[in-house]
């Protein structure tokens, strides 16, 4: 941050400076807790013989094990990325109806887990469905992005393959229906000089964002969308008032794909194993939620399950990303 060049890439810069704040407050919080056990145990020491205050001594270490336990969990986010900002997309798979209001209830159940641990959401990205569920309006596709320390590296192993079986709404004869959703992950921030990206790989287009069932909800061609030529990927950004403004938001999303699917493709060469898509659909889930015949939400790849659906789907998930990050 000395460098005189330091503020010339003003993004690079606010990620910088980011990273600064998120390693002071760490030392800061493990410098809190080491002057607490110190303080504490001259107390003790001190007070030897008085019976009430041993107590209260008592209930403060046991606060301060689940501070250090807390901050124990951040060891384990030793990625690049892991202390940043997370982009989430939902993707509706195999279903069709059944599917678009899936993924809506799976974005409501990821909004609900950040909410509840009051960080912050913010909506990049909607492609509405043309009919409306238990969830409300389904959802084709979505992407919100996760504000917090350690975010992605709280969220990455969410990515993939989500499956419901339930009595499906849209059933005039109420048979149970299996459907599809995808999850993607990825850290919001990754510096240009990580992924290059031609401008003639590029193709944007400029178009109207709209609201459910295709309300149109802004007169200007405000949204962008990117494709990258090469590899077909396309991300999209329509929720920031200028054009400018969702071009470079769609630009770091695309850029965060580009990063992934560079390291996914590497990890596979490593292993031996070719580069497949993979297919929203079944034989590819990494978690099920069954509503119908009996209750239970299981993950295929930890063994955590839970007979309460209605908790997971409100967002609690902290006994399966808790296993996830221990894998």
């Amino acid at each position: 941050m000395q460098k005189p060049d330091f503020w010339e890439d003003k993004n690079r810069a606010a990620e910088k400076s980011k990273e600064l704040a998120v390693l002071k407050g760490e030392g800061d919080r493990w410098e809190r807790i080491k002057s607490e056990i110190k303080t504490l145990a001259e107390l003790l020491q001190i007070s030897e013989e008085d019976e009430e205050f041993q107590r209260e001594a008592i209930l403060k270490i046991g606060e301060l094990e689940k501070r250090i336990g807390a901050l124990e969990w951040e060891l384990y986010f030793s990625g690049k990325y892991d202390k940043g900002n997370a982009i989430l997309s939902v993707y509706a798979g195999a279903g069709g109806k059944d599917a678009e209001d899936w993924a809506a209830l799976l974005l409501r159940m990821f909004r609900r887990f950040a909410e509840k641990k009051e960080w912050k959401v913010k909506t990049v990205h909607e492609h509405w469905g043309e009919f409306q569920g238990p969830a409300g309006w389904g959802i084709k596709n979505a992407t919100i992005i996760i504000e917090t320390p350690y975010a992605y590296g709280y969220l990455k192993k969410e990515s993939g393959v989500h499956r419901l079986v339930r009595i499906s709404p849209f059933s005039a004869q109420s048979l149970r229906h299996t459907s599809f959703a995808l999850v993607d992950v990825m850290p919001e921030f990754v510096p240009p000089e990580e992924v290059e990206m031609k401008p003639e790989d590029l193709k944007i287009d400029f178009f109207r964002s709209s609201g459910p069932g295709g309300q149109n909800v802004n007169k200007r061609e405000t949204a962008v969308r990117i494709t990258h030529l090469p590899t077909g990927l396309q991300v999209a950004s329509q929720v920031e008032r200028s054009q400018d403004r969702n071009r470079e938001m769609a630009m770091s999303i695309l850029r965060s794909r580009l990063y992934q699917l560079t390291l996914k493709q590497q990890e596979e060469e490593r292993r031996g194993v070719q580069n497949e898509k993979v297919k929203i659909e079944w034989g590819n889930q990494i978690r099920s939620y069954v509503m119908h015949p009996y209750q239970m939400v299981k993950d295929h790849r930890t063994g955590v399950e839970t007979g309460n659906i209605d908790a997971v789907m409100d967002g609690e998930l902290d006994e399966f990303i808790e296993a996830e990050i221990k894998l």
